[in-house]
């Protein structure tokens, strides 16, 4: 296909590839997934997370494999179609387009919720034409823009962990491991805790503004979900300290309640702004994602040529940005998904399972096979385990690109495209 844009610039470094995957991973879901987890996983939440750090890992590692091979824009979108063919690499595409989409309106109204819950959809809107305005100055805008999210972030999770781990009303002895929802349980906790993790997409999807990316993608996505990990488990390990499970399962704002009752209650105000600043580097990660995705599939014909474009000065797929936010604002102004995107869920873990099948074709080694398979299998089965409302809307909106999907090569074949 001849291209008549001009290439994205390619101007982040391994430093700054990590800072926008962890402005997507240690987002608003830390201060909010650890309670339905335990809600889910009971006594079994540390090992729900040990499962999903093993499927996070399988995921990682093919997709930094993938994106070492294709450094473009797209992600899996790019590796389905490059490696199984245009109908899975466009279903890749769809799951990530439509499902992040409703999460990118969720994370705006998680925002405005926290700064001003009285005009959460104003405060909302805000927020997403801001952050579209920040992503269409340029890629290294953005990267400075999340560096200091993730700065804050950080700290205001390190002085959660301290807080109640230096309490008195630790109790080491909550943190026993069982089983007291059962396997299907931990599997469920697990499926809810794994998005947490799926920051490391967005670095894959920045291919084509990595420099040296066949060197840069890999190492960033390893090391953003080696420190994840580690900030995910000191967090779950001081909550659960302070909770335990069942009281931990049945608070919404997990974090908040644990440092009111290790006895420091004037840290709850710092929390809810961590979550506030949390969603907004989650949001701006997840415009960063989209549009890049949503400009490889323009650049093949999935979605409107016109979104393919690329901006003669800041070298950013403006078009697919502005369309994004847009997009964006409209369901923020209009409605509240916070509670209606469980196929967001399904949609990632297809997403990933596109991965793992395109990075099982790499090489016909077995040793080269072991870590796709194992993420393939993973990510069915948290995808099996998810509530089944979430597998059925899931699986009418894949229906739905599917179907699309057909059309378009029906339409092409009828026109003699």
């Amino acid at each position: 296909m001849t291209r008549t844009d001009a290439g994205l610039r390619r101007s982040l470094g391994v430093r700054d590839a990590v800072v926008v995957g962890l402005g997507s991973m240690v987002g608003a879901g830390v201060f909010a997934a650890p309670g339905p987890a335990a809600r889910a996983g009971g006594t079994g939440l540390l090992a729900a997370l040990a499962v999903a750090a093993v499927v996070a890992y399988c995921n990682a590692m093919s997709s930094a494999r993938l994106a070492a091979r294709y450094p473009a824009s797209g992600g899996t979108y790019v590796y389905g179609r490059e490696r199984l063919g245009a109908f899975w690499g466009h279903l890749a595409g769809w799951a990530f387009v439509v499902g992040k989409t409703a999460s990118c309106a969720a994370m705006a109204l998680t925002v405005g919720a926290y700064v001003w819950p009285e005009q959460a959809h104003a405060v909302a809107v805000a927020a997403v034409v801001a952050l579209t305005a920040v992503n269409y100055g340029g890629i290294q805008k953005s990267a400075w823009l999340t560096r200091v999210i993730v700065a804050v972030v950080m700290a205001v999770l390190a002085a959660v962990a301290v807080a109640c781990l230096a309490s008195g009303r630790a109790d080491a002895g909550r943190l026993d491991v069982g089983l007291s929802a059962g396997a299907g349980g931990v599997l469920q906790a697990a499926g809810l805790l794994f998005f947490a993790f799926a920051g490391y997409a967005r670095i894959a999807t920045l291919g084509e503004e990595v420099r040296d990316p066949a060197r840069t993608i890999p190492r960033a996505i390893r090391l953003t979900l080696g420190i994840a990990l580690v900030v995910y488990a000191c967090v779950a390990v001081a909550v659960l300290a302070v909770l335990g499970p069942v009281r931990l399962g049945q608070t919404a704002a997990p974090l908040a309640e644990a440092v009111r009752s290790a006895g420091v209650p004037q840290l709850v105000p710092v929390v809810r702004a961590g979550a506030a600043v949390a969603a907004l580097g989650s949001l701006l990660a997840l415009i960063l994602g989209v549009s890049r995705t949503t400009l490889a599939m323009a650049r093949d014909g999935h979605l409107p040529g016109a979104l393919a474009a690329v901006h003669p000065r800041f070298r950013v797929p403006h078009r697919a940005e502005a369309a994004v936010g847009a997009v964006v604002a409209v369901l923020t102004a209009t409605v509240d998904v916070r509670g209606a995107i469980g196929f967001s869920s399904f949609g990632v873990l297809v997403y990933y399972a596109v991965a793992n099948a395109s990075a099982w074709t790499l090489s016909a080694a077995p040793s080269s096979r072991v870590v796709p398979a194992v993420g393939l299998l993973g990510c069915a089965t948290l995808a099996g385990a998810l509530p089944a409302v979430s597998v059925a809307v899931g699986g009418g909106v894949l229906a739905v690109g599917a179907a699309a999907y057909g059309v378009r090569r029906w339409w092409a074949g009828r026109n003699g495209a």
